[in-house]
């Protein structure tokens, strides 16, 4: 949270950094960035947040910057409840943010691990590729543009992530923000192509020099393969490295879909999509691509219905608008075709789409079709090239097939999905169409192998053997029962593993695999049984039952009447009237 725009830049970033830095947790799923920031400085009832977002636990926080000084404030909530489990403050300077986001993203992992279950957790989780607060800030407001998903905003990121190398020429995460930023304008025939693909390939070159196995370093290296280059297998090889390196990457899925789309294998599509989802369930793209998936099956009420969710998340999702009026085309749905043009001003050339319209739904064309403007390589700069599809059903094939052939060359993005696009039907019956679609076929970017897989390998070791789980089973049991260290209210998992000489890891794992609870649940059981046998002590009877509650360990009332009515089924009043 932030009154100024550019700190604004800045807490979204640190924000982000921390859910990235939660998903490289092995067995955490964390929503991704845009279906959080979907909540943000809204004030919503967390329950309702869970139901949405398909979470037990919500992360809340804020972000104040002041004086070159930065406040966190962070609280974990259960979210079938509104129970908050855990919360804390952080006050630093500016400065020390980098070491500060990896300490408040390994606490946080910390605390869901011994609130709800066992987690492997590595000594350092959140890595910025620079340790200058200008060059990041710079970075940020790059980022910013490009997650708009908009042609023009992406020459804006472009501006702020070359001034953000400037300052830090080692900034890795920059090159290669660089590199996609370039090639996506190229590929859409924004900047001129052999250009961008050039620039694209050299700030991606200039990252790998600093940093070859970044999971951004595998997605940039996909996004050139597969939007420039058409090359579908080497495409898919580096997303799949991506997902190795982060798992809850949901734009890695959604990258993998728009392949299988372009090669014809819209079943798979729609399963990578789908996963997309469920790491982002409020992210318009993902909900775009799956609407666009059944655009290309020529499904398109279904298609509709997907692409309002998305217009639903965001309104001016221009992909979504356009895919959107196709649909009524082939539906030959006149109504609710041109209710639709009239209220979407930001539509890209209505009057060509509506004589296409009429062309295509052999309505009378109150226009000679000679006379209508047509400006191919403009057309060729939008997002659905309006111009060349009047080409293709206006009766002028032979204009029209030397585009293809011509824009084919360039692998434009506009085309990527040519094979299925419904728009392309009258083309497909010519020789020359299915030629050039045979050579591009036969070039080396071929549709990927069926044994392709992209499933991520799990690793099914064990961090004990029998003999070490009998032997820290046992050092465990002895250390609770001698030291009693459940007595403090402020002891964690980590302390209680050093002084068995275990790794919290291994700990965690003990606990939960062989003793069927979390580290909370393991503490406060002794706790309570503590707590039992204190009460009915009559050398206690002067100290109230939360007094009692705090000596036997509990760090707050809620905690202690929440776990005392879990473990017994009534209130610690009611089982103390019971024991008298």
């Amino acid at each position: 949270m932030s009154n100024d725009i550019d700190n604004g830049y800045f807490c979204d970033g640190i924000t982000e950094e921390i859910i990235n830095a939660l998903t490289k947790v092995k067995g955490l799923k964390v929503i991704a960035r845009t279906s959080s920031f979907a909540f943000k400085n809204k004030n919503i009832d967390v329950r309702h947040i869970g139901n949405q977002l398909g979470v037990s636990t919500v992360l809340e926080g804020s972000i104040r910057i002041f004086n070159k000084r930065i406040r966190i404030n962070v609280q974990l909530i259960r979210t079938n409840d509104g129970f908050q489990v855990w919360s804390q403050n952080f006050d630093r300077k500016l400065e020390d943010i980098f070491v500060l986001q990896d300490e408040i993203s390994l606490i946080i992992a910390e605390q869901i691990r011994e609130n709800f279950g066992h987690l492997h957790i590595s000594e350092r989780i959140s890595i910025i590729g620079t340790k200058d607060i200008n060059a990041y800030k710079l970075y940020l407001k790059g980022r910013a543009y490009q997650l708009n998903w908009a042609l023009e905003d992406y020459i804006k990121a472009i501006d702020y992530y070359k001034k953000s190398i400037k300052i830090d020429e080692n900034f890795y995460d920059a090159y290669f923000a660089l590199s996609r930023s370039y090639g996506i304008l190229s590929s859409w025939g924004v900047i001129e192509k052999n250009e961008g693909e050039e620039n694209a390939k050299r700030y991606l070159a200039q990252g790998l020099k600093i940093n070859s196995i970044s999971y951004l370093s595998y997605f940039s290296k996909s996004s050139l393969c597969f939007w420039n280059k058409w090359n579908y297998n080497k495409g898919i090889e580096y997303l799949i490295k991506t997902l190795h390196q982060n798992p809850s990457y949901a734009i890695a899925f959604e990258g993998i879909a728009e392949i299988y789309m372009a090669t014809n294998q819209l079943d798979k599509a729609l399963l990578n999509i789908n996963k997309a989802i469920d790491i982002s369930p409020l992210s318009p793209n993902h909900y775009f691509t799956k609407g666009n998936i059944y655009f290309l099956k020529k499904e398109y009420v279904k298609a509709i219905d997907l692409l309002n969710e998305c217009l639903r998340i965001d309104p001016n999702f221009l992909l979504a608008i356009e895919t959107k009026l196709a649909c009524f085309i082939f539906l030959n749905d006149a109504s609710n075709f041109r209710n639709y043009i009239a209220s979407m001003p930001q539509l890209i050339s209505p009057e060509v789409c509506e004589i296409l319209f009429s062309i295509i739904n052999k309505e009378q064309v109150n226009i000679a079709i000679d006379s209508v403007k047509i400006d191919i390589e403009e057309s060729f700069k939008s997002i659905y090239p309006w111009h060349f599809y009047f080409l293709i059903h206006a009766g002028k094939t032979d204009e029209a097939l030397e585009v293809f052939k011509e824009k084919m060359k360039l692998k434009v993005g506009q085309l990527v999905n040519f094979r299925l696009d419904p728009f392309f039907e009258p083309l497909r019956k010519h020789k020359k169409f299915q030629l050039i679609e045979k050579k591009v076929l036969s070039s080396g970017f071929v549709p990927l192998k069926k044994s392709g897989s992209n499933t991520i390998q799990k690793n099914t070791s064990k961090p004990l053997d029998k003999a070490e789980v009998v032997k820290y089973k046992l050092d465990l049991n002895t250390y609770i029962e001698n030291k009693k260290p459940f007595l403090n209210p402020n002891l964690t998992l980590k302390n209680l593993a050093e002084s068995i000489k275990l790794h919290p890891n291994k700990l965690s794992w003990l606990l939960n695999e062989y003793l069927n609870q979390n580290f909370n649940e393991f503490i406060n059981k002794y706790r309570l049984e503590h707590f039992k046998n204190e009460v009915l002590k009559p050398s206690n009877s002067h100290l109230t039952l939360l007094g009692i509650a705090y000596e036997s360990g509990f760090n707050s009332k809620t905690v202690f009447n929440t776990f005392f009515k879990k473990e017994t089924g009534i209130t610690p009043r009611q089982w103390l009237k019971s024991q008298n």
